[in-house]
């Protein structure tokens, strides 16, 4: 079932102004869109920020150990079991309908499922720590080093497994249209850590000591959020045991689930090009294949970010039937994605790589081909973006799983083929040829078949009510 097609508000709940309502969802949702573009703007620049000052107290030799140790929470897309974005969906539609006591079962049930996975996660750890093998695990040139090594794990893992649960607060604001705030705190916790790491560092504080000031602030920032929303903006939302349920905790897993498998499709999907390069062109190419990926990757991201800050209002829109707001907001934000990545990738690639090869050291420039095709393939994604958003919102997530599975399997294999035939540059180029034909019609034509359901559904319900 998706519930925000199939199961459409009552006449309740439908809005008593939608031309007003409206406004006031335009309202929420540029706010939303600015403060994730700034939110995240801030935390790709605060970690910038710390790094030389970190690796000059560090030193090389830890530095680089702290830096292996943070590669490890590289899973964090799939730490909330996809739980995160199934409560989001669902919270959106119980606001449209002024089901609150549903919205705080569902509330309840998310925070007791992934703080109790936290707590198992944590005493596993802490309990696992002293039967690791430190020495192997980071390749450490000293046993002296091991003590630190195991301190500087269980600080940054517990810090980061502690937060799934804390971070929920982040998807409850935005299940309830309050994105601008949720930013607005996100932007807090990650400003945090710049004076707790100074700090650290006028204290000469011990290395685990500066790394815990440095990754701790968004997990404050989180906590504070969640005592102000839970207490202050919205207690009737506050999860309590007494509101947990087992049919809440079905239908989040089942949903959450769908979304996790997406999660995975998509960071394969990715992230799977730079060992391509690396098994079919050797390690040389992979650095400069991967630098120009990571510049063009940025616009994209972006695109991706706005489209799930615009999540919940279209969400609420699909549970009223104002399918004609969806269209028009859809058509723009259509319009701004191709824009906002497509200008910036003709220029990057008319530039060319050499002043991006100047910046990082490099000996070697990528080429104006690749940099189109990074474009290319980026631009397939920002187009089709808010087109899945929609499905999201509505809780469509089957079709995007094959359309993923789909690409996976034609285009790992003809990038294999292609990267060693004919370099490296005809890799995006061909993941977005076959973008085009599996995705690409998966977003259109589950966009198009959500809004159809939506409307007479809605009408159809209003007129038995």
């Amino acid at each position: 079932m998706h519930p925000a097609v199939t199961q459409p508000a009552d006449a309740r709940s439908a809005p008593a102004d939608p031309a007003a309502d409206d406004r006031g969802r335009d309202r929420r949702l540029v706010a939303g869109i600015a403060t994730t573009v700034g939110s995240r703007a801030v935390g790709a620049v605060v970690p910038l920020l710390l790094l030389p000052l970190t690796h000059r107290y560090l030193g090389t030799e830890l530095f680089s150990l702290w830096q292996a140790v943070t590669a490890l929470t590289a899973m964090a897309a799939f730490a909330d079991l996809g739980l995160g974005n199934g409560l989001m969906t669902k919270l959106a539609d119980t606001q449209a309908r002024g089901e609150t006591a549903q919205a705080r079962r569902y509330v309840s049930t998310a925070y007791l499922t992934l703080a109790g996975a936290a707590v198992a996660a944590c005493a596993a750890l802490w309990i696992g720590a002293l039967a690791v093998p430190w020495t192997s695990v980071f390749n450490l040139p000293s046993a002296e080093l091991v003590p630190t090594a195991r301190s500087m794990t269980l600080v940054c893992l517990t810090v980061f497994i502690l937060n799934v649960p804390m971070s929920l607060v982040i998807r409850v604001q935005y299940g309830v249209q309050q994105v601008a705030r949720a930013n607005t705190w996100q932007l807090a916790g990650s400003l945090l850590c710049l004076p707790l790491t100074l700090a650290a560092v006028a204290l000469d504080a011990a290395p685990v000591t500066l790394v815990a000031a440095v990754v701790i602030g968004p997990l404050l920032g989180n906590a504070v959020n969640s005592l102000w929303f839970y207490i202050r903006r919205m207690p009737e939302l506050a999860p309590s045991l007494r509101c947990v349920e087992r049919a809440a905790a079905r239908e989040l897993l089942r949903l959450g689930g769908m979304f996790l498998l997406l999660t995975a499709a998509l960071t394969v999907a990715t992230n799977a090009d730079p060992l391509i390069v690396a098994q079919t062109r050797g390690l040389a190419d992979v650095a400069v294949f991967a630098v120009a990926a990571r510049l063009i990757a940025q616009l994209g991201l972006l695109m991706s970010m706005v489209s799930a800050a615009a999540w919940p209002a279209h969400g609420e829109a699909l549970a009223h039937g104002r399918v004609a707001w969806i269209r028009r907001r859809t058509r723009r934000m259509t319009l701004v994605a191709a824009t906002a990545v497509g200008l910036p990738s003709i220029v990057v690639a008319l530039v060319g790589g050499q002043p991006l090869a100047a910046l990082m050291g490099m000996t070697q420039a990528p080429d104006r081909w690749l940099l189109a095709g990074l474009g290319a393939w980026w631009m397939v994604l920002a187009v089709a973006s808010p087109w899945f958003m929609v499905q999201n919102a509505a809780g469509v997530v089957r079709p995007q799983l094959v359309a993923w599975a789909a690409y996976l399997v034609l285009a790992v294999p003809l990038k294999w083929w292609g990267a060693g035939a004919l370099g490296m540059a005809a890799v995006p180029w061909l993941g977005a040829a076959v973008a085009l034909v599996t995705v690409f019609p998966a977003a259109l034509l589950g966009y198009r078949q959500v809004l159809a359901r939506a409307g007479p559904a809605v009408q159809a319900q209003r007129v038995a009510a």
